[in-house]
């Protein structure tokens, strides 16, 4: 879908497109913080996230304190694979991602993947998010320590044994194979291009959402990754 609107299709597709794609609410869904956290780290901590669309994921990260980059790009497949136009097929094993470096002393962990429930991604929905069909747009997060994977995996277990969804989570935990930086032209998109109508129905609510549900750890100016070209 969004590959035919990069493409340059007439502005009366696009608004027919927005017309027939349900908003977001701009609630977060109220989950509970972790209850297993990471120890304390000295020094940036990385970890990589997907959730639907790199856009949103990457716009709303860039407004959380503590977040020092978010990167969008791919995980999951190989380096050879790693181009949009490729990866969009949903046979490459690559999701799109978001590479997320944050100041341990400023924001957890657990807090990160609090936000990551709680706002940007639904984990119910299996190989898809929004409207956005395929594996490419998967629940998934990308461990780079076995503490991280330790700290997901009994997440999602709480939340489940909590019912904090109507159905169950489907997000994978992963360790990281390998990130590769997406093309230029996708970083930094939501605050590039903030009335473009994909960004308007589906990912502005995202970063409100976050504004409201957690007034604590969102700032307004957003932390650009510097990788446009």
């Amino acid at each position: 879908m969004r590959t035919l609107m990069m493409a340059g299709i007439a502005a009366v597709a696009v608004a027919a497109l927005v017309a027939r794609v349900p908003a977001r609410a701009e609630n977060a869904h109220a989950v509970p913080a972790p209850a297993m956290d990471a120890p304390a780290a000295t020094g940036p901590q990385t970890l990589v996230l997907s959730g639907g669309c790199f856009w949103g994921v990457q716009g709303v990260f860039e407004h959380v304190k503590g977040v020092q980059r978010a990167v969008a790009g791919y995980a999951g497949g190989k380096k050879d694979t790693a181009q949009y136009e490729t990866v969009s097929t949903g046979e490459t094993g690559h999701a799109e991602s978001v590479q997320i470096t944050y100041d341990p002393k400023q924001i957890s962990l657990g807090k990160i993947l609090q936000i990551y429930f709680s706002v940007v991604t639904d984990p119910t929905e299996l190989n898809r998010q929004g409207p956005d069909d395929g594996t490419q747009y998967r629940s998934d997060i990308f461990a780079t320590t076995p503490e991280q994977m330790k700290v997901a995996q009994a997440y999602i277990a709480q939340l489940d044994a909590a019912h904090a969804y109507p159905g169950k989570i489907v997000t994978r935990v992963d360790m990281l194979p390998g990130f590769y930086p997406a093309e230029g032209y996708h970083q930094d998109f939501l605050e590039n291009n903030p009335g473009y109508p994909y960004i308007v129905v589906n990912d502005m609510p995202k970063v409100n959402a976050l504004k409201a549900a957690f007034p604590d750890y969102y700032t307004a100016k957003a932390k650009l990754s510097g990788l446009r070209s």
